[in-house]
């Protein structure tokens, strides 16, 4: 064996070349505000229901799992409601796998994908990984995305696939259902719409879900990352005509989801009330980080989410540095003059408010 080997002495694929990993800086801090998490953490009683599920599934761990996980389709059906049943669900460890085997199936060498940037940095990796074109459409002001542009970026590029992140991340920017069925009007390929957020919208908000029938290329993803605090266990899933879930068949390792995950994720959805229940919280808190970060004098976005970009920002390396040393870590996307915070418990929005401040003050 020669000199110990860089990635660029590999064979690596052309077009991965000079291409990072994803990855948010995993720094151990008392305040971690920085990858959208769920910071509530999963109530007691229903930890012990998980727990007594998971010890269940490991008797039968010699075998295979339900290569359909037919259960927990079952559940995600019954969660979502809009009528819609297992034949329409697809799930993967975490939405990232679901958008990865929708790139497999529909994407590829000589095939694109839209997206509408700054939008999530994950769908121009996936379409690397798959050998698709990613193609980075504009927003409009303050980063809304309306019908119109929406429409002339489908027409001009005639996209094989369109992601549309709903309510956006990183900016927090709710997407009208106006918009969706714009890009699907005006294009013949597949349509995602990536509702990782979804539930933390204004409670009257409706779904790209109630846009479903009738659109057999219309595919909506979601994750248990977020709302139901299950990041650690990778969860995602989709809901789609039946024939798209035939399509990722095709995709799919062989018994992609683990029997110890189809065991935790369907006792999870089994308290859906109690793991929601912190929802609102979240979303009070997120309201409170707009208003006091326009009363410190910065320019937050309208968000739907659990988090809040915010501009205004001098220097925001060094406004991330200073938090950093407090014990606070948000996140610095790369739009200039902006950060981003995640809306944690109310202690947690308190001491990145109350740090702030004391930076503002120097």
């Amino acid at each position: 064996m020669g000199e110990v080997t860089s990635l660029n002495d590999l064979p690596l694929r052309d077009n991965l070349r000079g291409l990072t990993p994803y990855g948010a800086p995993q720094l151990h801090v008392p305040v971690a505000l920085n990858v959208n998490e769920n910071t509530h953490g999963i109530p007691e009683a229903v930890a012990g229901d998980i727990a007594a599920a998971l010890a269940e599934a490991i008797r039968t761990i010699n075998r295979y799992p339900d290569r359909e996980f037919t259960e927990l389709r079952e559940s995600l059906a019954r969660y979502l409601g809009h009528g819609l049943t297992r034949e329409n669900i697809w799930a993967a460890n975490g939405s990232n796998e679901v958008l990865q085997q929708v790139l497999q199936a529909f994407g590829g060498p000589g095939r694109s994908v839209l997206g509408f940037a700054p939008t999530y940095s994950m769908y121009s990796l996936l379409a690397s990984g798959t050998g698709t074109r990613w193609v980075a459409g504009t927003r409009d002001a303050d980063f809304e995305l309306t019908p119109a542009t929406a429409k002339a970026w489908v027409d001009e590029v005639t996209p094989d696939l369109v992601f549309l992140c709903s309510p956006n991340n990183p900016t927090g920017t709710p997407l009208s259902l106006d918009t969706i069925a714009a890009v699907y009007d005006a294009t013949d390929g597949i349509v995602v719409v990536d509702e990782a957020y979804a539930e933390f919208g204004p409670a009257d908000t409706p779904s790209a879900l109630t846009l479903l029938p009738g659109r057999e290329r219309l595919l909506v993803s979601r994750t248990m990352s977020k709302a139901f605090a299950f990041a650690g266990a990778r969860v995602g899933y989709l809901a789609g005509d039946p024939a798209v879930t035939d399509a990722l068949r095709l995709v799919r390792l062989p018994y992609h989801l683990s029997a110890l995950t189809q065991a935790a994720a369907v006792a999870a959805l089994a308290h859906t009330p109690e793991m929601l229940a912190m929802v609102d919280d979240i979303r009070g808190q997120r309201d409170r980080l707009v208003t006091q970060l326009t009363a410190l004098g910065y320019r937050p976005l309208r968000s739907a989410s659990n988090f809040v970009l915010f501009g205004g920002v001098e220097d925001p390396r060094g406004t991330f540095e200073a938090l950093l040393a407090e014990g606070i870590l948000v996140r610095d996307v790369g739009i200039p003059g902006h950060l981003r915070v995640t809306a944690g418990t109310e202690a947690e929005t308190s001491a990145f408010l109350t740090a702030l401040a004391g930076l503002a003050q120097h």
